[in-house]
């Protein structure tokens, strides 16, 4: 008879005898489980404190030994006009360094391995990050050195020079590598806005390295690092614990540039120009060995979309997921994408595109969706003739069977990223840092699924009235002018104008 607990031995063929134990009762004389729950609605809230001096304190609370925190400011490339171009990326190599309280990166990295500790620090076109992800008991230690590393940088000449030297060396490597896709990106933000905004270069220029020093950086954190332009964003820990240990390392603190006057903090709205950045290149040896890659031109074509602040964002966001694309040798079936419109519609029909792929770029005041394409350079006009005919057709029938597919892939990828500590950080810190709160995923889900046909066709026609930001790199010797491809995309089939098919 089978009872819980212990039972009679039972015989195996190793002959060994074991105790039968019920998968059904508990344990006789051990402690219950305690399993972890969700008590309520407000465990999934993020909660925001704002602190005297205006500091934000946004917290996640999430299940787990392990918690990231991190401090978010709204400062990067797109501030930088009143400036020299490459500040952000000089801060960003610069970070966690040696600070007033330890005396070198290795010390730092020294006292994060006490609590299994990791750091990183992103600069972007409008947002700095610097990240901690350690054991939840450290957190003091993990806050004190947060706003150690952000307000107290040493910024010796020594690290300096060391940062000029990185950042000619990415230059270099930036310029060599066969993935163009970050100088592309680089190239038409250039296009779409025009030396404003989110159009000035993230990465530094050669011809800065060496004038960028102590003095200029003091000078851009004293209008950009203040509090009123900071939030300090944890997940997996308490929101009280985060507070107290903000309002004890970030209250009241003197930076070491000290707390002078604000005066040349830049609040431009970004002015989408369009137009063109072309970079003629060899790109016959960039991919050498056994099995280099063919020489290709990269042709990216973008229009405006919407800021992510907008309603639009959403509908442009399955819009994005729609076009999806990828490479032409991309493995796999249908869950790597093979239904989205730029493989079903180019990438399978035109054997020679080696690529064709859709992003979206939103900031707090605009948006730019863009179609990155690649190809041999004899075929850059037939290439571009059809990017543009996938524009037109944006503005056409969307079916019903598609449109749902677009929507649970956006869901899907939106709730599989968000399984990431770091993921959820970022999320809670980004839309804390522009609206002072944020939406929650089952919120974003909700919005995903209410998205129809005709809001696709409303913000792809919205978009169409534009001009077009275009980006070439490579053989240009067959790219048609920019008033071609602007006709192009104002017509209803996307051809190039017949003029130009008759005496190219």
């Amino acid at each position: 008879s089978r009872r819980c607990g212990l039972a009679a031995g039972r015989s195996y063929s190793g002959g060994g005898a074991y105790p039968s134990v019920s998968l059904t009762c508990p344990l006789p004389g051990v402690p219950k489980a305690v399993f972890a729950a969700a008590e309520g609605r407000e465990r999934f809230e993020t909660r925001v404190t704002v602190l005297e001096n205006g500091l934000r304190v946004a917290s996640q609370n999430k299940f787990g030994q392990f918690c990231t925190v991190g401090l978010l400011i709204n400062s990067g490339s797109r501030h930088e006009a009143k400036y020299l171009s490459g500040i952000s990326h000089f801060l960003e190599k610069l970070a966690f360094s040696s600070t007033a309280q330890f005396g070198s990166k290795d010390e730092i990295l020294l006292t994060l391995e006490k609590h299994g500790g990791i750091c990183d620090c992103q600069a972007s076109r409008d947002t700095i990050m610097y990240a901690v992800s350690a054991d939840a008991k450290g957190l003091d230690t993990v806050v004190n050195l947060l706003a150690d590393v952000a307000l107290q940088p040493r910024l010796s000449d020594e690290e300096i020079e060391m940062t000029r030297t990185a950042i000619r060396f990415e230059l270099e490597d930036l310029n060599m590598r066969p993935d163009p896709e970050p100088l592309l990106t680089e190239m038409i933000h250039a296009a779409a806005y025009r030396e404003n905004t989110v159009g000035l270069n993230r990465f530094c220029p050669v011809e800065n390295t060496d004038k960028i020093d102590r003095e200029v950086l003091h000078s851009y954190l004293r209008n950009y690092y203040t509090p009123d332009r900071m939030v300090l964003a944890g997940v997996g820990i308490e929101h009280e614990q985060l507070v107290e240990c903000a309002k004890k390392y970030l209250l009241g603190v003197e930076p070491v540039w000290g707390s002078g006057q604000t005066k040349d903090v830049d609040r431009s709205v970004a002015q989408y120009t369009g137009g063109i950045v072309k970079v003629e290149k060899d790109m016959s040896d960039v991919s050498l060995g056994p099995t280099p890659i063919p020489e290709l031109t990269h042709i990216m074509i973008g229009l405006e979309s919407c800021s992510f602040l907008e309603e639009d964002f959403i509908p442009f966001a399955v819009l994005n997921m729609m076009m999806g694309g990828g490479g032409s040798f991309s493995a796999g079936g249908p869950g790597k994408g093979m239904f989205t419109r730029l493989y079903l519609n180019v990438l399978n029909r035109h054997h020679w595109m080696y690529n064709a792929t859709s992003y979206h770029h939103s900031y707090e005041d605009t948006g730019l969706l863009c179609i990155h394409a690649s190809a041999d350079p004899k075929q850059v006009r037939e290439m571009v003739e059809i990017i543009t005919r996938e524009f037109i057709l944006m503005a056409g029938a969307v079916g019903e069977v598609e449109l749902e597919r677009a929507k649970t892939q956006l869901k899907s990828m939106l709730m599989m990223n968000l399984e990431s500590r770091p993921v959820i950080f970022e999320d809670v810190g980004r839309q804390v840092l522009a609206t002072n709160t944020r939406k929650l995923p089952h919120e974003l889900c909700a919005l995903i699924s209410q998205v129809k046909s005709t809001d696709i066709k409303r913000v792809v026609t919205k978009m169409l009235h534009k001009k077009p930001a275009v980006a070439a790199l490579g053989d240009l010797t067959d790219l048609p002018t920019y008033e071609h491809i602007q006709a192009a995309l104002s017509s209803k089939d996307g051809r190039l104008p017949r003029m130009y098919r008759l005496f190219r």
